[in-house]
């Protein structure tokens, strides 16, 4: 039992005091004899759940001082008091009493026991809550500026790569010759990218911690998963000059994986361990078989981690510090994000560092499922999809007009047939009038939006035969429940990726 549940006593006489705390200990209360305010109010600094206390102990100066004592409490603590008076309960001792001490209560002598502890008991329960007020307050506290922090430094990760496309952009207004604006365009590529990858981060947290994510796990070998990662992450290593080792068991390690998921997971390893590792450093990558379990270690010889951090550093929005201090860029929910889909899969994930300067190793754990037949071998990544020219019809609604004609005229030049309408009104009479193979929608439109459309596109002579494509910001599964209860065949989260869009208008 910690002080802040203990009893403090100053009654009328010290057999008083002996015989309450032995009946007090044998109800399992801690309770300790004052032998004078003083002494009571400087154990008060250590912590009490109730003060009992005599009414002949109130006397003189020492009110005062007790009410001093309780004065400065914070908002959370209201410590109980309770004061055995004589009978009558109406001294003006007792009366000054009530009015000094805010949550006093008071019980006429003689006691019967079982009313005492009672209201002992009472007075603990009450302070118990108490403390779990302060426990709560501490929490939101915590959370309230971890929020602001992360506010800060999600405001911080966006101005990034908006600073350079607008650069870019200013630029591309002076005409400058085709090879220098291509290089404009790839830098503008790889920012809206890796804001891209900053959003869909945060949703996948939220998608995690709601239970929303599902997971599309199949029989396969680790390694080519693996392998998949180091591809997704080798740029980004050998910018910064790192050198990376792969060790990888011969035999393959028959895993039941989300492949894409597994991929993130070692591919957000991977890039933290090229960003805290100064340039020039040294990487490995070793996946092996441990008994029942399927290992994947990314080690570096980078920042390091203090012990205090290694205890933390799963948790949302912590990051480590590169030379000086200064985090390495991210929202901090990369390494909390690896944890939830490992652990989604039945496995774990541990960190460990020798301190400051001297490296670290993350190991994920994946449970080995037996060899089932005709199990894939070959890499897990997509085959490159081949621009080749599309034969749909597409038509693209969209009330922002940059986003409209731009996918618009990236259709054309991959060779569909595509028209474009700014509102639902036009798209309704562009399909009545001109038949499409797919009509691509965005569903936050303004009057009637996409959901809306999507119906009434549906209710068409040939509405039936059209492939609809949801194009939206909104990404959440309940986002996309609806978008298929309104008659959708597919739904994508801007941007689409090209490949992905290929795949669609490509099926038919």
């Amino acid at each position: 039992m910690n002080d802040h549940q203990r009893a403090l006593l100053r009654l009328a006489t010290r057999k008083d005091e002996s015989l309450s705390v032995e009946l007090l200990a044998g109800a399992r209360i801690v309770a300790l004899a004052c032998n004078g305010m003083q002494q009571l109010v400087d154990e008060l600094r250590s912590g009490a759940g109730v003060l009992l206390l005599a009414e002949e102990t109130l006397v003189g100066s020492a009110l005062q001082q007790l009410a001093t004592a309780l004065d400065p409490q914070p908002a959370w603590s209201d410590l109980p008091v309770i004061v055995l008076a004589g009978q009558g309960a109406n001294s003006p001792t007792l009366l000054e009493a009530l009015q000094q001490l805010r949550n006093a209560t008071v019980i006429e002598r003689p006691v019967r026991i079982p009313a005492l502890l009672s209201a002992v008991q009472s007075a603990l329960r009450a302070r118990s809550r108490q403390l779990e007020v302060r426990a709560l307050l501490e929490d939101l506290r915590t959370a309230d500026r971890r929020k602001t922090e992360f506010l800060a430094t999600l405001a911080h990760e966006l101005r990034n790569p908006l600073a350079p496309i607008s650069s870019a952009l200013a630029l591309l207004q002076r005409g400058p010759d085709p090879q220098t604006a291509q290089g404009y365009q790839a830098m503008m590529r790889r920012q809206v990218d890796h804001m891209v990858r900053l959003v869909d981060d945060l949703m996948e947290v939220s998608r995690i911690t709601q239970g929303k994510l599902q997971l599309h796990c199949v029989p396969l070998p680790l390694q080519p998963v693996v392998t998949d990662a180091i591809e997704f992450s080798r740029p980004l290593l050998d910018r910064a000059g790192h050198v990376l080792t792969v060790r990888m068991d011969a035999t393959p390690l028959p895993v039941s994986v989300d492949a894409v998921r597994i991929t993130q997971v070692v591919s957000n390893l991977l890039n933290n361990a090229a960003k805290y590792t100064p340039r020039g450093g040294r990487v490995a990558v070793r996946v092996w078989r441990d008994g029942d379990a399927a290992r994947i270690a990314v080690s570096d010889n980078g920042m390091g981690l203090t012990a205090a951090l290694l205890e933390r550093i799963f948790d949302m929005f912590v990051q480590g510090s590169g030379a000086g201090g200064a985090t390495q860029g991210g929202l901090g929910i990369g390494l909390t994000l690896v944890k939830a889909l490992v652990e989604l899969h039945g496995g774990g994930v541990a960190a460990t560092s020798a301190g400051v300067g001297q490296g670290s190793t993350f190991t994920v754990t994946l449970p080995v499922v037996a060899t089932p037949a005709g199990m894939p071998s070959g890499s897990c990544a997509d085959e490159a999809l081949e621009a080749a020219a599309l034969s749909c019809a597409v038509l693209v609604v969209d009330d922002n007009r940059d986003a409209a004609d731009s996918l618009t005229e990236l259709l054309r030049a991959l060779g569909a047939r595509a028209s474009v309408c700014y509102n639902a009104r036009d798209a309704l009479r562009a399909a009545t009038e001109a038949r499409f193979d797919v009509a691509i929608l965005d569903l936050g439109m303004p009057e009637v939006d996409g959901y809306q459309l999507a119906r009434d596109l549906r209710r068409l002579p040939a509405g039936q035969a059209i492939r609809l494509i949801a194009l939206s910001g909104w990404g959440q599964d309940a986002d996309r429940e609806r978008a298929a209860r309104a008659g959708f065949d597919a739904h994508l989260v801007k941007p689409a990726q090209v490949a992905q869009l290929i795949g669609l208008l490509g099926g038919r």
